[in-house]
């Protein structure tokens, strides 16, 4: 569970952030309903992440976190959608430290997950006493 909080702390880090900057002018640019999105998306991704033990939150976790660091590694190399940012700030780096930590913790749970699903695995054989099992 502490894993489940931690990845919730950073998914409400990231839309907060995100919500500061929409409300301090991103939402007047064209990525702002993208923003938007971020703030709705972090909160309920992490409402998810602790009240639904499942491995969807998990990857949902990663996901959001991959999009929305990769959207930023984008926007602050080439481009995205006519807006070029850079690395300064405490918002830049307390988002991108938050969404780093949400691709860890869905990927931790999501391979914890899987680990424990395999170990309730019924046991089969691909063959019975000699006869292949069709």
């Amino acid at each position: 569970m502490r894993l489940r909080i931690l990845g919730a702390v950073a998914l409400l880090v990231s839309a907060a952030v995100h919500g500061y900057l929409w409300f301090d002018g991103v939402r007047n640019q064209s990525v702002g309903p993208m923003f938007l999105v971020n703030v709705v998306a972090g909160v309920v991704i992490a409402i998810m992440l602790l009240r639904w033990e499942h491995w969807v939150p998990a990857f949902l976790t990663l996901g959001f976190g991959a999009a929305t660091l990769g959207a930023f590694v984008i926007s602050s190399t080439v481009g995205l959608l006519g807006i070029h940012t850079e690395w300064k700030g405490f918002a830049v780096f307390a988002a991108a430290a938050s969404e780093i930590v949400c691709i860890v913790v869905g990927a931790t749970l999501l391979l914890r997950a899987r680990s424990f699903s395999t170990d309730l695995a019924p046991r089969t054989h691909a063959t019975t006493h000699g006869h292949h099992a069709s």
